[in-house]
C-alpha cells in the first residue's frame, strides 16, 4: 500500500469486524531514535491463540468471500522491508493488540499519510469509539471520540461534525510536526 494510513485502516476494519467498540490508535515518531511505532489495540472478540501466527498467512482469513486475507501479510512485508517488525498479542473475548515498528527514516519507509482521514473512517460507525494518541519526539497529540460525543452528543456522522474533526486532526498532528513523508 502507497499509505502507511491505509494499513491502518485495513486493521481497525478488522477489529470493527470483531465487534471492537473502542479501538486504540496510537502513532510514534521517535526521529531521535530513528524509530517509527504504531499500536492498534481493540476491546472486539479477539483470536485464539493457537491462530495468532496463522493470521500472518494470506491464505488463511475467516472472510466468507475469499479465500486470502493480505492486510495483515502486507502490513507486516512493509515493516520487515524497512527493518522492523510487526507483533500481535490477542486473548480470546478479551481483544487484539497490534505492534508494527519500523526504521523511521528507511528508503522505502512508505508515508504515514491521511491519518485524519482513516479517523473519519471510524466515526462513520457510531457504535465504535476510537482513542488517537501521536508522539513525535517530546510533543503530543491526543484525540477520544467518547470526549467529542459528551460535548456534541452521540451522532458524528454529521458533514459538519465530521469537517471540523478531520482538520482539527489534522491540524494537530501539523501542529506536533507529525506525518510529514
Amino acid at each position: 500500500m502507497r499509505e502507511l494510513s491505509l494499513h491502518i485502516m485495513d486493521i481497525i476494519e478488522n477489529s470493527i469486524s470483531a465487534k471492537a467498540t473502542l479501538i486504540c490508535l496510537e502513532i510514534i515518531e521517535d526521529k531521535n531514535s530513528d524509530i517509527l511505532k504504531i499500536i492498534i489495540k481493540d476491546n472486539g472478540c479477539g483470536i485464539d491463540e493457537k491462530d495468532i501466527e496463522k493470521v500472518k498467512d494470506p491464505f488463511v482469513t475467516s472472510r466468507k468471500t475469499r479465500k486470502v486475507g493480505l492486510g495483515i501479510p502486507l502490513f507486516e512485508a512493509a515493516c520487515l522491508r524497512c527493518e522492523g517488525r510487526l507483533d500481535i498479542k490477542s486473548a480470546k473475548d478479551k481483544g487484539t493488540e497490534i505492534e508494527a515498528v519500523m526504521k523511521y527514516s528507511h528508503i522505502d519507509r512508505a508515508p504515514l499519510g491521511r491519518i485524519e482521514d482513516t479517523i473519519m473512517s471510524v466515526l462513520l460507525y457510531p457504535q465504535v469509539d476510537i482513542l488517537y494518541k501521536h508522539i513525535v519526539n517530546e510533543k503530543e497529540f491526543n484525540f477520544d471520540s467518547r470526549e467529542i460525543k459528551k460535548v456534541i452528543g452521540e451522532d458524528l456522522t454529521l458533514p459538519d461534525i465530521l469537517q471540523w474533526i478531520k482538520q482539527y486532526i489534522k491540524e494537530g498532528i501539523d501542529e506536533i510536526g507529525g506525518g510529514v513523508y
